[in-house]
């Protein structure tokens, strides 16, 4: 039984640092860029939409539709950072031991 009580303290420990970890994401933000940097998407590490960039040269009405998918894809960019920073962070914290499959993070 000894075991078992280091194992629970383990997984407290674990689910503390956890914890600590997604706060810390939670304040950290990425930009994602798409069209050169002429469209810009900033998030937090939990995938909230900060603040979108767009340079002036690109609000031309006639060009509405490359604008739209400029967006699209600087907020795909700045979701696919923010899921890397999240793996990264997952595997220091489980020390290199991968996840089981479809395993994330409670958010």
């Amino acid at each position: 039984m000894k075991n078992l009580g280091q194992m629970l303290k383990q997984a407290q420990a674990l689910q503390s640092k956890m914890a600590e970890m997604q706060e810390q994401l939670a304040r950290e933000e990425v930009t994602g860029a798409s069209g050169g940097g002429m469209v810009q998407v900033t998030m937090s590490g939990k995938g909230d939409v900060r603040k979108i960039k767009i340079d002036p040269a690109l609000a031309n009405a006639d060009e509405i539709e490359i604008l739209e998918d400029l967006i699209v894809a600087a907020v795909n960019d700045a979701r696919g950072k923010a899921e890397a920073r999240m793996a990264e962070s997952m595997g220091q914290l489980t020390g290199g031991i991968p996840l089981p499959p479809g395993f994330k993070l409670p958010f």
